[in-house]
């Protein structure tokens, strides 16, 4: 659970291009922006500041090599990190690096309340490409485990709803959620958090 302090806070979320949201949304709004919604207006925390430096495409390795211009700069309260969509197209032997790029992100930023997210499941005409998908989400628990981080569990969520099925519904193609998957991830991740869910708009 997030604790939520009596003055302004600051939240940042770094992650690849579903953290990102853009093109798959088809002009709604991104997980983010719906936890942007929840924190600043419906909770009435109008000072807060959510910052969104999700990049397109880019894995752990990345995040971390730019982490002053996505991370430092900005001193978060909370920092939310989104990845291995990406990492998983290098297969078993990137698992090591992602390991370690992602506890260097969370030690730099030491002092922030962390908050790591498993990715979501892929639909099947992208599981070839990212079979390796599901160690990324176990190595994701295991860095929440060693690290103390806050785990939101998104594919453990999505399994639970569609099981064996093909996740087409909460997918604008193979890989990248649609506007409801995105909705889906941002009402578990606010859930998980302690904030509730999104109010309908």
């Amino acid at each position: 659970m997030i604790r939520l302090s009596d003055g302004p806070m600051t939240w940042v979320a770094a992650g690849d291009s579903i953290t990102h949201g853009v093109l798959h949304t088809h002009g709604a709004r991104g997980w983010v922006e719906h936890v942007h919604e929840r924190v600043r207006w419906q909770l009435d925390r109008l000072t807060d500041i959510v910052v969104n430096t999700g990049v397109s495409g880019w894995t752990a390795t990345e995040v971390l090599a730019s982490y002053d211009h996505l991370i430092g700069r900005f001193s978060p309260d909370v920092l939310s990190v989104s990845l291995g969509t990406n990492d998983a197209l290098d297969g078993p032997a990137a698992l090591p690096g992602f390991h370690r790029a992602m506890r260097a992100i969370i030690a730099r930023t030491a002092g922030a309340q962390i908050v790591v997210h498993t990715p979501v499941p892929v639909g099947e005409t992208g599981r070839a490409r990212r079979a390796t998908l599901p160690d990324y989400c176990q190595a994701v628990r295991e860095i929440a485990r060693d690290t103390g981080a806050l785990l939101v569990d998104h594919e453990a969520y999505w399994n639970a709803r569609f099981g064996a099925e093909d996740p087409i519904p909460w997918l604008d193609d193979p890989v990248h959620p649609n506007a409801v998957g995105h909705l889906h991830m941002a009402n578990h991740t606010l859930r998980t958090l302690g904030l509730g869910e999104l109010r309908p708009l």
